[in-house]
């Protein structure tokens, strides 16, 4: 009797081998990076802070223990099967970076508080920014609320008049001979430059501040809105008019899409302008704001929560730029297949 009746027979039915799961590879740049952040809360929470007068840094255990997490965690990602794919997939895009910044912070944390290399209060360790969103984090976020309104005002005005004005003196002659002279006098000048004048015309340094981000944020839409208009190939316009197209169809279908990616342009250069103005005007005239907190912060030597404030402003500038990104890409859509993002 041949093998397969034998597994027939009621006596002779074997189960199948069972199929052998293979192991999911060790991550090794995860290892690395817990391995890192392990060493910094050993070195922050075993080495005592060195200096006088400042040995009792609050908050430099919780430091410790939260470094010592983040390397559990880590640990858990690089050798742990059977792990969300999505969790695993950003965690390893990361890894490099979570190396650094755990070495990162042990170096500052060993020229701060450890070995006192850089002199405080001017100088603090990184467990004090957790003490200063503790403690302040609604006087943090007010001024953040309020920075973020005057810097949506006056990008969306500026970004509003700059795209009008441009479409103006890409298309029209006439507008282009009155108003180009102007925007090439006035561009170049800094706007926090007409902080004094600004003042004087303005009610209130509210409204200075958004006028002053306004045209710092205008002045590189309308112009390289002007030369999107401008460069658009003329055969564009001659297909559109023989099909019949009037002057508004050739403005709003045909000059404005072809113009929109240097408005884009525009808009990113106008950012940078309008964050160094929205700082500068806070300092001088606001009531709440991240450049108002900084010039508080300063006067009371308060330095970490200088630093604080500083990383409130990168994280909501940043925030700011990727939205724009995003918006940039859904408007743009079609360009994907022709430009290599």
């Amino acid at each position: 009797m041949s093998a397969i009746d034998n597994t027939l027979q009621p006596g002779g039915i074997t189960a199948p081998a069972p199929v052998a799961t293979p192991r999911a590879p060790v991550w090794w740049t995860g290892l690395v990076a817990a391995l890192a952040w392990a060493a910094l809360a050993t070195l922050t929470i075993a080495w005592p802070n060195a200096v006088a007068g400042f040995s009792d840094w609050a908050y430099t255990a919780e430091f410790g223990w939260l470094a010592a997490t983040l390397a559990a965690a880590l640990l858990a990602l690089s050798v742990l099967p059977g792990l969300p794919t999505g969790l695993t997939r950003r965690a390893h895009v990361a890894g490099p970076w979570l190396i650094a910044l755990a070495l990162g912070f042990g170096i500052w944390q060993l020229v701060t508080a450890k070995l006192a290399l850089l002199p405080p209060p001017f100088f603090a360790p990184p467990q004090s920014l957790i003490e200063v969103f503790a403690t302040d984090s609604l006087k943090l976020l007010d001024s953040a609320g309020n920075s973020l309104l005057l810097l949506s005002s006056g990008i969306g005005l500026g970004a509003l008049a700059g795209f009008v004005v441009g479409v103006l003196i890409g298309w029209s002659k006439l507008a282009n001979y009155w108003i180009h002279p102007v925007l090439r006098v006035l561009g170049p000048v800094p706007t926090t430059a007409l902080l004094p004048i600004s003042f004087y015309f303005f009610p209130s340094s509210g409204s200075t501040a958004i006028f002053l981000i306004a045209l710092g944020t205008g002045f590189p839409v309308a112009i390289l809105t002007w030369s999107g208009v401008a460069s658009v190939h003329k055969n564009y316009y001659d297909v559109a008019r023989t099909m019949g197209a009037s002057s508004w169809f050739l403005v709003l279908r045909v000059a404005i899409p072809a113009s929109l990616p240097q408005v884009f342009v525009g808009l990113f250069m106008g950012l940078g302008a309008a964050f160094s103005t929205l700082v500068v005007a806070e300092m001088l005239g606001v009531k709440s704001g991240l450049g108002w907190y900084l010039t508080w912060a300063q006067g009371w030597a308060a330095y970490p929560n200088m630093y604080a404030a500083l990383i409130v402003m990168a994280v909501l500038f940043s925030g700011v730029i990727t939205l724009l990104f995003l918006v940039r890409d859904r408007v743009l859509a079609w360009q994907k297949g022709i430009v290599k993002w």
